[in-house]
């Protein structure tokens, strides 16, 4: 088989990361086979059609930051960055309906979010000091070398008390890392505040979709058309190797390379034995655990909430995102949803209506004259990330395979440096074309943003 660049290449797998390598890979003029088991491409980020409702439904709320630089090309090559709503502002809503806003100012970074950190109203000046202190450390923290502790022992050593870390610190992370403070690796959180608050004055702004997420990939089986490859759904894939993916049913694809895009607990039972025995990524990846996250579409019957969206502090319910344009269709999200998953829908409605009472009072949910709920439906994604517990850097493998002819891997459990988001994902996409090709990662890869003069003197010290 010739060295050089490949004529033609399998992706298995057809979410963020294996859409993304087919993209830079079409671009190139490879023609692409991209394999997917499900009859739509999004992988867990993606929609389904309620057959209760006929509505489409996204499987759980996604949202991408602006420090997101990778995802934000991928969008931009499908065609689909104006399907993505922006906002500068996050709402913060207390028990009894106080909202505080957090908003960036003229300040550069790390500055930016100071002035309105100062007024928010769910943390005391005394706490708003402790937790600016602890801002300073992780900016000058280098990650690595917090990779084997949890971030709440990281807090702790840094001043941080119970009340701040369940008021501030815990909503960011676990809507993030999809993990509690106690469990999350320290340097998977620290990379969250460097990255996405701290470094940039843009890092922050919140990009939801305002369409269902299945539609941001309209136009990837065309883009890979055009280059003279092919999407094919509902094609289960059951053997990988270096040169071919067969299918439950014995189809047989074969290509000058193989990528291999599947869920990191797919892809020992699929990869050949031999490969397996051979190459040290794979040894590890049946360690990998996971975390679910609980997405629940709630319809009023009239408006409950007027902001877009909003983290609602100290509850078992983390964000609502409004659905439309009258604030009568909510969608809770419940990250780290461990102790949701054995409930009942509707014990789960019940106590997201709970938490919905608490902070929002006007809408006087369940009362005589108020708000009524017409339906909820939850959905359970048991699987919805791997779980970035300290030390599992490590074993998070690289696109690149040791041997020249490999299977190549993309997903966001492989060594992208970030957690499992939609960044992660696209990055992973990204560093497997270029695997491919035979090219550095980073040739393919969109750099992050400029991070701000502050920021970057403090880590250089």
């Amino acid at each position: 088989m010739p060295m050089g660049r490949p004529r033609c290449v399998v992706i298995v797998g057809g979410g963020i990361a294996g859409i993304a390598a087919a993209l830079r890979l079409a671009e190139a003029g490879v023609a692409v086979t991209l394999l997917e088991t499900r009859k739509k491409l999004g992988g867990r980020a993606t929609s389904f059609t309620d057959v209760r409702s006929g509505l489409v439904l996204d499987n759980c709320q996604h949202v991408m930051l602006g420090c997101c630089t990778n995802f934000a090309d991928f969008l931009a090559r499908l065609g689909a960055s104006h399907m993505i709503r922006w906002h500068r502002r996050q709402h913060w809503i207390e028990e009894g309906g106080r909202v505080s806003v957090l908003a960036p100012s003229p300040l550069p970074a790390p500055l930016h979010f100071g002035l309105s950190m100062l007024r928010i109203g769910f943390l005391t000046r005394a706490e708003t000091r402790s937790l600016a202190r602890a801002c300073l450390a992780i900016l000058a923290a280098d990650r690595a070398e917090h990779a084997h502790e949890t971030f709440a022992d990281y807090l702790a050593r840094h001043g941080q008390s119970e009340r701040v870390i369940r008021r501030f610190w815990a909503p960011v992370v676990v809507s993030a890392c999809n993990l509690a403070v106690d469990r999350v690796a320290a340097s998977a959180a620290i990379h969250v505040f460097q990255e996405g608050f701290l470094a940039n004055a843009r890092a922050a702004d919140i990009g939801v979709p305002a369409v269902p997420l299945v539609q941001l990939y309209d136009r990837a089986a065309a883009a890979i058309a055009a280059a003279g490859g092919v999407v094919l759904l509902g094609e289960s894939v059951v053997h990988i190797d270096e040169t071919s993916a067969t299918t439950a049913e014995g189809r047989r694809f074969e290509a000058d390379r193989v990528i291999c895009a599947l869920p990191v607990e797919r892809v020992r039972r699929v990869v050949d034995a031999g490969i397996l025995a051979d190459d040290p990524r794979f040894a590890r990846l049946d360690d990998f655990t996971h975390s679910p996250i609980l997405g629940v579409h709630l319809l009023f019957d009239r408006p409950v909430l007027h902001l877009p969206h909003a983290v609602l502090v100290d509850r078992p319910t983390q964000w609502l995102f409004r659905k439309d344009d009258l604030g009568r269709s909510i969608h809770a999200v419940i990250s780290a949803a461990d102790d949701w998953l054995d409930l009942t829908e509707d014990r789960i409605a019940a106590r997201i209506l709970d938490d919905l009472r608490a902070c929002l009072p006007a809408a006087r949910i369940g009362e005589p004259g108020g708000a009524t709920l017409l339906s909820a439906r939850a959905v359970k994604e048991k699987r919805a990330t791997f779980a970035p517990v300290p030390g599992i850097d490590a074993l998070r493998p690289p696109a690149k395979p040791p041997h020249p002819r490999g299977v190549i891997l993309a997903g966001d459990y492989t060594a992208t440096g970030w957690p499992a988001t939609m960044e992660g994902a696209a990055r992973s996409g990204y560093a497997a074309a270029a695997a491919a090709l035979g090219l550095p990662a980073e040739r393919l890869l969109v750099p992050p943003l400029r991070t701000a003069a502050i920021p970057r003197a403090l880590a250089a010290v």
